[in-house]
């Protein structure tokens, strides 16, 4: 660190304007005590200070500074760089070295806090006493005496009270603190520690709020005002007083012009400058607030909640923001269109998720929780956990074709049959009642059959199943109960969009993610997420299950989900119509829409995945596929049967 152009070598100091109110904590002095602080000189006062060290024994150790590094603000970014949110605890700041730090600012804070601040060894005796006689003089405190030493030692260890015994203990960490750090490391620290008002902490992050500018590129004129603000940054923000905040400019550049810091000229052309003032942005909102709480979660479980909205993380996400748009503003016009359809019974009671994932990266390129964020915070895509219904079907349709028993034209009976369950008999019904005999398994997972889907279980084993499961991701709970082929489990709709997400890409899996790469500050790599997919299915069976889903949108149960372009997927519709569902994929992207009640109520008599939830879908993928070209699902013929 240097600061060649902090103080121009050829200013002589020869006063102090620091402020130091060690003394008036003094309330009743003789006129002959007063006389005799006058006297002192600066090597009696140290050495009084000295002899005080000895009683303060148990101050914290000022080492711990040499390797400090403050609260800094966690930002967020889409894919391509686009800013989402900034996360920070009780300090928003951003830090930087002290050669990032705008000339000006660091004369205009040194000339106004502490301009002996290069000369004295962290406290300066002729400050102590000419503050405490003005002090005195006045009845009240108009001087101060703190170096900016003091100021750093109390900001960062001591309690605010004004006592003697703490500005004694101040006094003393500032010596042992200049005895272990250079000037400019103080100082570095100092214009970072600091608080410049509106939760903005450090002189980057005051720069950008005040000016909309990095503190690099402040100018003489920003800088007098930012420096005159540390006293009492709220009272004399621009934001709540602009007069205030530019009588204090004219303070500064005052001092400036006596210490011949700056010429006559300099100063009168700052004052004239117009000064571009910007905006609080300490509390501003997330732009994607679901997304953000996601991201937050997912990089605690790593990092810890602290070191992330503490540690100055650069954060790129996985999310598209023109996916994202896409996706909320069909989720926010189908919720307003399925209400006034009746399909729920309240606005805030009803509710739809989406999840979009990229299958060949098994990024999150988009994620709606919910309707409105504002209403409800509940993040139904990644913790609501409901039954998929018949959108679970294709996980046992791979087990069966993944044995090399089956394939997608062999035969299935579509008859009645018991099972006991524990408490008598469990016996499959289709949806809308009847039977079809025998069928083919496309056809039978086009119309999804329920029959043919529990007997294919039982045959391949529910074990298996499961295993398939969780080969593909999921990690919610799973029981072999008789009906899961048909969806008796409750999963989210993230764990439903990763694991056909790898039915899209051809069995290759990666586990689905909200972030590609995390950096602190200074651009150290803390997390790389670059996609290293395993193969976990067996590529026949894959492209078998593609070829049969097709089927379903072409014309099964989904027809309302054709996008013009070769797509798979499953419908899902739970008992009382609970849930209802549509996962789809192309080779591109894998989006899975849920639609329910928020109390498990039904929704209305009829509802189901195919008639309300397959639109949805339809409506969210022809904008995010608009204008890619058309890509094909590989045949099961490019591939062994096992």
């Amino acid at each position: 660190m240097s600061s060649t152009n902090t103080i121009p070598q050829e200013v002589q100091v020869n006063n102090s304007s620091t402020l130091f109110d060690f003394v008036q904590s003094v309330s009743k002095v003789t006129a002959g005590t007063l006389l005799g602080v006058t006297m002192l000189t600066s090597s009696v006062v140290a050495g009084g200070l000295v002899g005080l060290a000895v009683s303060f024994r148990n101050l914290p150790d000022v080492r711990v500074l040499q390797n400090y590094v403050p609260t800094e603000t966690t930002h967020i970014y889409d894919i391509k760089g686009v800013p989402l949110a900034s996360l920070h605890d009780e300090a928003n700041r951003e830090v930087v070295s002290l050669n990032q730090i705008s000339p000006h600012l660091k004369r205009a804070v040194i000339a106004i806090e502490d301009s002996n601040f290069y000369y004295h060894k962290g406290i300066n005796p002729t400050g102590i006493v000419r503050a405490f006689l003005a002090n005195l003089e006045t009845g009240s405190t108009v001087e101060g005496g703190s170096t900016l030493t003091m100021q750093l030692v109390k900001n960062l260890f001591l309690s605010p009270n004004r006592t003697i015994s703490r500005k004694a203990a101040e006094s003393v960490m500032a010596i042992r603190l200049e005895q272990i750090l250079s000037k400019d490391e103080i100082l570095e620290l100092y214009l970072n520690q600091v608080y410049w008002g509106h939760n903005l902490y450090g002189a980057e992050t005051a720069a950008q709020s005040y000016f909309n500018k990095s503190a690099a590129d402040l100018t003489l004129a920003e800088a007098a005002m930012m420096a005159g603000l540390i006293p009492a940054p709220e009272d004399y923000s621009p934001f709540v007083d602009y007069k205030k905040a530019k009588q204090r400019q004219l303070t500064v550049l005052k001092r400036m012009r006596e210490l011949q810091w700056i010429t006559p000229q300099e100063e009168a052309q700052a004052k004239k400058q117009t000064l571009l003032v910007g905006k609080i942005t300490s509390f501003s909102s997330s732009r994607l607030p679901y997304v953000t709480e996601a991201v937050v979660e997912e990089l605690s479980e790593r990092f810890g909640r602290e070191a992330v909205l503490k540690g100055g993380m650069r954060i790129q996400t996985t999310i598209d923001m023109n996916f994202q748009r896409m996706a909320e503003k069909t989720i926010s016009e189908w919720h307003e269109n399925l209400y006034y359809q009746g399909v729920y019974n309240s606005l805030q009671n009803g509710q739809i998720a989406l999840v979009s994932i990229d299958p060949r990266t098994h990024f999150v390129k988009a994620m709606v929780g919910g309707a409105d964020y504002k209403t409800s915070q509940y993040n139904r895509a990644i913790q609501a956990l409901r039954q998929p219904g018949s959108a679970f079907k294709p996980f046992v349709y791979y087990a069966a074709f993944a044995s090399g028993k089956y394939g997608p034209d062999s035969t299935v009976y579509d008859t009645p049959v018991s099972y006991p369950d524990g408490y008598g008999y469990y016996s499959p019904q289709n949806y809308g009642g009847g039977f079809s005999g025998a069928v083919s398994i496309r056809t039978a997972l086009e119309h999804s059959l329920n029959v043919p889907a529990v007997k294919l279980g039982q045959e391949v084993g529910l074990n298996q199943v499961i295993e398939v499961c969780r080969v593909l991701g999921i990690k919610s709970p799973i029981e072999p109960v008789v009906s899961l082929p048909l969806g008796s489990v409750d999963l989210t709709p993230m764990e439903m969009a990763g694991a056909y997400a790898t039915f899209a890409n051809d069995g290759w899996h990666s586990d689905p993610t909200f972030i590609v790469q995390v950096t602190d500050s200074q651009g150290n790599i803390l997390l790389d997420n670059t996609p290293k997919p395993r193969l976990v299915l067996d590529q026949w069976a894959v492209a078998s299950l593609n070829s049969v889903l097709q089927g379903v949108i072409n014309s099964g149960t989904a027809t309302r989900a054709q996008i013009g372009r070769p797509a798979a997927g499953k419908t899902g519709t739970t008992s009382s119509e609970r849930d209802i569902w549509f996962v789809g994929y192309t080779p591109d992207l894998a989006t899975a829409v849920w639609v329910g009640n928020d109390d498990y109520t039904p929704l209305t008599y009829g509802a189901t995945g195919g008639t309300i939830v397959a639109p949805i879908w339809r409506d969210f993928m022809l904008q995010a596929l608009d204008g890619k070209p058309a890509t094909s699902f590989k045949p099961a013929s490019a591939y062994s049967k096992p």
